[in-house]
């Protein structure tokens, strides 16, 4: 089997199952609880938090637990909206945002917002002066994505941060849901950010996890009422084994990042430096500016999800863009901003890549392409 589907959902690593297991099967008090069982767990908690604040460089009280990264996007935009709610009600996502972006936006506009969608050009990334030309007096939120999960653009988000230097009132949300791993933190968690989203599964942990970073003295309304959990802004008992077995993935992820991106970079440049060879090939991910580890591109005239059973019945799994959307049969909605016609937007389908996966991996997957592709060129 070769698994090229890491952007939908990791592996997690041995050591972090073993994390999970230990604690759960050791530590199965309430970190709300007063007893010792209880201290043991909240602890733990502590721990947790304080390990991944050290990795990610901001203060150990500004990292809160959810279940994923569609709960922390869910409640930074909804959560910031609802609060700055008395001072504007516009709020601008680009165009290209993850589903739990775009949807939450929807839900906001269907309550009394004026949501602007910031658009992208052909190859992917914000255009950072028609943003600026959406904010005005009224913008309490800006929401952008570090990398774009459907064909890997890294965003723009230092010029980004620079054109909110001198507009405070604005809080700058980031989902950095595909960035950790692939792009230094420093890139991202700015100082002009004042949120942002994670998820463990991403990067090797399990699922049911989450981060959501909140900058000290930003104001956020709990989406989640009950027993006051994380500083009373997210009510829930803890995922203890979960949010331990989150540190290590973390720590796990971010040890030798530069040799394991230079891995990715080389697979990489193997794949499309082979499938630019071919005719009707189209190739939307780039190498400047994208992470190492994305590569979509599809064949003309063959649907996304044919081209991925076609794969998936030599045991080679790839996806169509979105993960969270590819049920739906549409078209990649990035590759619609980006201006790719739509007949050609549903041919996409995406690679995604891991530090475990091989050159061998690669090889082999180049070989079965070769085959499928002259099936489907005389079936057309």
């Amino acid at each position: 089997m070769i698994y090229f589907d890491n952007a939908a959902t990791t592996k997690p690593y041995p050591q972090v199952l073993k994390t999970y297991t230990d604690v759960a099967t050791r530590i199965w008090g309430n970190p709300s609880s007063l007893h010792s069982l209880g201290n043991t767990a909240d602890k733990l908690l502590e721990l947790s938090r304080k390990q991944i604040s050290e990795l990610i460089n901001v203060n150990t009280d500004e990292i809160y637990f959810t279940s994923g990264g569609t709960e922390s996007d869910n409640w930074l935009l909804k959560g910031t909206a609802l609060e700055k709610e008395k001072f504007g009600k516009h709020i601008i996502v680009s165009a290209i945002e993850h589903p739990a972006i775009k949807e939450s936006a929807h839900w906001l506009e269907k309550r009394g917002f004026n949501v602007d969608y910031a658009p992208v050009d052909k190859k992917g990334f914000v255009n950072v002066d028609k943003l600026a030309a959406l904010i005005d007096d009224d913008t309490t939120v800006v929401s952008i994505m570090a990398v774009n999960n459907e064909v890997g653009s890294i965003q723009p988000l230092k010029e980004i941060a620079e054109l909110l230097s001198d507009k405070p009132n604005i809080t700058f949300h980031v989902d950095a849901v595909q960035a950790i791993g692939k792009v230094p933190v420093e890139n991202y968690l700015l100082d002009r950010v004042d949120m942002a989203s994670f998820s463990s599964h991403k990067f090797h942990g399990v699922r049911g996890v989450g981060l959501a970073y909140i900058k000290e003295g930003k104001k956020i309304e709990p989406l989640l009422s009950g027993g006051g959990q994380e500083n009373n802004l997210r009510s829930t008992t803890e995922n203890i084994a979960g949010i331990a077995a989150t540190a290590r993935a973390l720590r796990l992820t971010l040890e030798d990042m530069s040799a394991k991106n230079q891995h990715l970079a080389r697979m990489k440049e193997v794949i499309v430096n082979q499938l630019t060879t071919y005719d009707g090939v189209e190739i939307f991910s780039g190498t400047e500016n994208f992470v190492p580890n994305i590569i979509t591109f599809g064949i003309k005239g063959v649907r996304g999800e044919v081209l991925v059973h076609a794969f998936e019945e030599r045991e080679i799994f790839i996806s169509t863009t979105s993960a969270c959307s590819s049920k739906a049969g549409s078209a990649a909605s990035t590759l619609i901003a980006m201006n790719v016609r739509p007949e050609v937007a549903t041919s996409a389908v995406r690679i995604s890549l891991d530090e475990e996966n091989s050159m061998a991996e690669v090889e082999q997957f180049l070989t079965v392409f070769n085959h499928l592709y002259d099936k489907f060129q005389k079936i057309r």
